[in-house]
């Protein structure tokens, strides 16, 4: 077997930051069970917006949720009432998932202790300028494409076309697997322009994975963007 690693993992602390920021030694195992479930809830909620990426800060009386997306406006929504039943939605599962067995009891990062109605959540959403140049974006396009029963060549080319149109994006690979076309046999379909050194720690990739559902089976959608490579300032 290969032994493959996650382009935006293998580079943590090296070009990426974390998604997750905080530290406790003391309920590490229980907050990161929560963290998972909670971005896990946050991407079925939202499907159909296009989001770059969901972070979250913890402090021992604050839950801050930081959603990058390309469309605020529809997340927002009038007069800010559709960032508010988020809002609403988000506590209530994070009280649901306290009561779950294995995570009764969380401590909160510097030894303060979550308890429900104490932890102040906060949402946060910013916008994402040039929506091309982020892989999770261009991924979630082509999914909406694919759903939309598209021929998933045209979906490929045309994704490389817009993607690579943008002057910071260096290199562009998308990539396509499942029963394409509703084919008896799963295949792979790839298109790549321009270069994807996946082996150089300081190029700086993004990438992602997602997933169109369709009638006939599950289509895996990954996209690599190469952005230059970065150096120490010094």
């Amino acid at each position: 077997m290969t032994h493959t690693a996650h382009p935006y993992g293998i580079r943590l602390g090296i070009l990426k930051p974390w998604r997750s920021r905080w530290f406790d030694t003391r309920g590490y195992r229980q907050v990161l069970k929560i963290d998972t479930l909670l971005r896990e809830y946050l991407w079925r909620e939202l499907h159909g917006i296009l989001i770059e990426s969901i972070e979250i800060e913890r402090s021992p009386r604050a839950l801050t949720i930081i959603i990058k997306t390309s469309q605020p406006g529809i997340l927002i929504g009038r007069g800010g009432e559709g960032a508010e039943k988020l809002k609403t939605k988000i506590q209530a599962f994070i009280s649901k998932v306290e009561h779950q067995p294995g995570t009764a009891g969380v401590r909160a990062p510097e030894g303060g202790v979550e308890g429900r109605g104490r932890l102040e959540v906060r949402l946060t959403i910013e916008e994402v300028r040039m929506p091309e140049t982020y892989a999770n974006i261009v991924a979630q396009m082509m999914v909406q494409d694919l759903e939309r029963r598209l021929p998933f060549r045209r979906v490929l080319k045309n994704t490389i076309e817009k993607t690579n149109a943008n002057k910071e994006v260096l290199g562009v690979k998308v990539a396509l697997k499942g029963r394409l076309d509703g084919s008896e046999m799963g295949r792979y379909e790839w298109l790549r322009k321009g270069r994807i050194p996946l082996q150089t720690l300081r190029a700086n990739i993004d990438y992602a994975l997602q997933e169109a559902r369709l009638p006939y089976g599950t289509i895996g959608v990954k996209v690599w963007i190469y952005k230059g490579e970065v150096f120490d300032k010094k």
